[in-house]
């Protein structure tokens, strides 16, 4: 990664070649014996099942609803359906709204995880402002229901994904960021009822606000907020669960590449110029940042070789070491990571941490529909700067999806921001 070759591949690689090749060869010895009206028919009874599924969803039965949710993600991540969202927009997401208020945990996961991908197909516009204004008052209610880490995970992904569409103003992200951060770090004197969280819990809130954070311009927010963020990143570095400190190493090389921390440095280090009881609290705040910019290179530098004790897993140990190297390098040469993800027979290549950070997310969030949608997803392919043979072939025209702050363009590997928060490391 970085400037070395071994770039991490193993963990983006998504060939689906071989499921292609078995859809188009099964199809190819029906298509003699299928008429138009027969393709029709196919697609009005895919269609037909769909309307069925989102009628179950208005029954009192919590296992129908279920099973009817289960049934709709899975034709959403098998095609995109343009079509079906165009009559059922509303119905759809008010039945998944309501299935949060009332349903059991696992209800509340899939519904959630349903309206993500209601958003995802629906794009940037009028209807995923709707489903984000519509949606952010149960969220943030269903977080309180209970502490079960999947159903916490699900409603942290959903809110990540319809305010990264929903929205392009920052003062609604950091809303939305704000709400996933009280559920790890609680202002004190809030109503929130403290629950110690679960490894699964943390990690899960980390990455959702990293993936927010990538859209974000850091120099906006105030130096109070980066200062709280960044020290309780740094206690998490210092945490037994891999997970949580991978999470934490990608938010914190995240808020390095913005230049985030220069930011409140610069500030802390010019309003010494006031009067002297001022200049002696700037004087020590500069001092902490500084301190804490060093301890943060020296975690990551332990990260990156660590020899084992904490965690368990082999795996988890390389990819941590793997993680905290790209990291380290990033910090003291600044060279971002370099990865490349086969879609098909195409690849996708990214070579900042903003980049890696949403790629990494959708993936996770998408599952086994990431591919379908790379290949067929005209709003996500924007996103991300992709654009597969197929379309180029066709001559669709790529319209850049300039509404987002963070798309994925080309950008050098070198980042003289990073160089400068390198030296003064």
């Amino acid at each position: 990664m970085g400037k070395r070759k071994t770039q991490r591949k193993n963990a983006a690689m998504l060939d689906s070649d071989d499921d292609n090749s078995s859809v188009s060869s099964s199809s190819t010895m029906r298509s003699d014996r299928m008429s138009v009206s027969g393709t029709e028919e196919v697609e009005f009874n895919k269609d037909s099942l769909l309307d069925e599924a989102v009628d179950a969803l208005y029954e009192k039965r919590g296992t129908t609803r279920v099973k009817a949710l289960e049934l709709i993600i899975d034709a959403f991540n098998s095609n995109l359906q343009h079509q079906f969202v165009e009559k059922k927009f509303a119905t759809l997401l008010h039945q998944c709204l309501n299935c949060i208020k009332k349903g059991s945990s696992k209800e509340i996961s899939l519904a959630s995880h349903t309206i993500g991908l209601l958003a995802l197909t629906v794009g940037s516009g009028d209807n995923a402002r709707e489903i984000l204004e519509e949606s952010i008052t149960p969220l943030s209610q269903a977080f309180k229901s209970g502490s079960e880490s999947s159903k916490i995970a699900s409603l942290l992904e959903c809110l990540a994904i319809i305010t990264f569409i929903g929205t392009n103003d920052p003062e609604e992200t950091e809303k939305s960021m704000q709400i996933m951060w009280q559920l790890v770090h609680p202002k004190q004197g809030s109503n929130v009822i403290t629950v110690k969280p679960s490894a699964a819990v943390i990690t899960a809130v980390v990455s959702a606000w990293s993936f927010l954070l990538t859209t974000m311009d850091g120099w906006r927010l105030s130096s109070k907020l980066w200062q709280e963020s960044i020290t309780f990143l740094s206690s998490l570095l210092d945490k037994d669960d891999r997970s949580v400190r991978i999470a934490a190493g990608e938010a914190v090389a995240v808020i390095f590449e913005m230049g985030s921390l220069e930011k409140f440095a610069a500030e802390a280090k010019g309003s010494s110029d006031g009067s002297v009881s001022e200049g002696n609290k700037s004087k020590e705040g500069f001092s902490h940042i500084q301190g804490l910019k060093g301890k943060i290179l020296n975690q990551v530098r332990d990260l990156s070789v660590e020899a084992g004790g904490k965690g368990s897993a082999k795996k988890d140990l390389n990819n941590q070491r793997n993680l905290f190297k790209d990291v380290l390098e990033f910090l003291e040469e600044g060279y971002c990571p370099e990865t490349s993800v086969k879609i098909g027979g195409d690849s996708l290549q990214t070579s900042t941490w903003s980049q890696f950070i949403q790629l990494n997310f959708l993936r996770r969030f998408l599952g086994g529909g990431f591919t379908k949608h790379m290949q067929e997803n005209e709003f996500l392919q924007d996103v991300v700067g992709f654009t597969p043979k197929r379309r180029n072939l066709l001559g669709s025209e790529h319209i850049s999806n300039t509404e987002k702050i963070t798309k994925f363009s080309p950008q050098q590997s070198k980042n003289p921001a990073i160089e400068q928060a390198a030296d003064a490391i």
